[in-house]
Parts: structure tokens; C-alpha cells; sequence
């Protein structure tokens, strides 16, 4: 059987089953976010000012960038979860929230004073954020690996990367809360690198988990 009919016949396949794998898809943001909402909680919690610090935009717009993340992640993921589905045109979604950060980055270097680039880089949680994002995002990622295997995606390891985007966008969502530092400079290098970390255990573990 030629490459192309295999494709066809499992996408086919894919087709008849697709009840049960958007009920699976379901029930998998509902578990991924109260995985995360427990872990939060019992690990973290708010930060103590948080009704303060909701009233300033450089807080807020942590959450527009992380929550568009795991939004539009998790968009682009259950089209790969299908063989032969057009994810080329979701996948230009995923470039909304790094531009959005390059804006606000641009804004921060124009109006915060250059003496003080580094204190905002740097801040005074990144030891927390490179370790509880990670931590937060780890079962979400497990379970959206794990319906990955009731779809047939031809392309496992760029799948398993997008599940990392999604699981990392989620835990960074609720990390956001607790985190005390807004700069943008911050959110640009280490919530993307924390995030980054799960897109790559998502690509190393897809092969061996969505394996058809």
C-alpha cells in the first residue's frame, strides 16, 4: 500500500471515531486544568498582593500571553492528533503570544531606565519559575500525550512539542499568579524557557507514546 492510500485510510479511520476523540480531547482540558489548579495551590498559591497587582497591566498582560499559549497550542494540537488534518494555517496562531511579547519588550526597553534591564531580567523568582512551571505543567502534559494516542498524528514529535507548548502555556497561566515579577524582560526569558523545557520532553516522549 503506497504512503498516500496508508494516510488516507487511517485518516478515514480517524474520521469514524471522531465522537469518542472529542470527548477524550474534553475530558482532557478538564483534567489537564484541574491538575494544574491542584498542583498550583498546594505548591504555590497567589501572590499576597494579587488584588494590587491585578489593577497594573504589566501583571494582566502575563496572562494574555501565557493563556494565548496554551490556547492556541492546544488549537493547533488536536488537528495533529489527525493524520492528513490542514494544521499549517492554525500553526500561524502560535506566533500571536511571541509577538505580542517582542511588543512589550520593545515598550519596556523604551521606557524603563537602561541602568535597570538587568535587575528586571533577572528578578527574584527565577529559580521558582524555571522549577514550579515545569512542575505544574508536567501532568497536563502526560495527559494530553496521552490522548494523543487515540488520534494517529504523522508528525509525533512536532505534536509532542505543540502538547509541551500546551501543557506549558497552562502551567505558566497559573504561575503567573504567584510570580511577583511582571517585567516583560522576565516573562520573555524565563517563562519561555521553562516552557520551552516541556516542548522538548513532549517531542523526546510523542514518538513513544503516539506510536501507530
Amino acid at each position: 500500500m503506497r504512503t498516500d492510500d496508508l494516510i488516507r485510510a487511517i485518516s478515514a479511520d480517524a474520521g469514524r471515531r471522531s465522537p469518542p476523540l472529542a470527548t477524550a480531547w474534553r475530558v482532557a482540558i478538564v483534567l489537564s486544568l484541574a491538575a494544574a489548579a491542584v498542583a498550583f495551590f498546594i505548591m504555590l498559591g497567589p501572590r499576597t498582593d494579587i488584588a494590587a497587582a491585578a489593577e497594573t497591566p504589566r501583571f494582566l498582560f502575563k496572562f494574555v500571553v501565557t493563556g494565548l499559549t496554551a490556547v492556541s497550542a492546544l488549537f493547533l494540537l488536536r488537528l495533529l492528533a489527525r493524520p492528513g488534518a490542514p494544521a499549517a494555517r492554525a500553526a500561524r496562531y502560535l506566533f500571536l503570544a511571541p509577538m505580542l511579547l517582542v511588543a512589550a519588550v520593545a515598550v519596556e526597553l523604551a521606557v524603563v531606565p537602561p541602568g535597570d534591564y538587568a535587575a528586571r531580567l533577572v528578578g527574584s523568582n527565577l529559580v521558582l519559575c524555571l522549577t514550579f512551571i515545569p512542575l505544574i505543567g508536567i501532568v497536563p502534559l502526560v495527559v494530553f500525550l496521552g490522548v494523543l494516542r487515540y488520534g494517529a498524528p504523522t508528525r509525533p514529535v512536532l505534536a509532542g512539542a505543540v502538547a509541551g507548548l500546551a501543557a506549558g502555556g497552562l502551567a505558566a497561566t497559573f504561575y503567573a499568579a504567584h510570580c511577583t515579577d511582571d517585567s516583560p524582560f522576565f516573562v520573555a526569558a524565563w517563562y519561555s524557557l521553562a516552557i520551552a523545557g516541556l516542548a522538548g520532553v513532549g517531542a523526546l516522549a510523542a514518538p513513544r507514546v503516539a506510536r501507530w
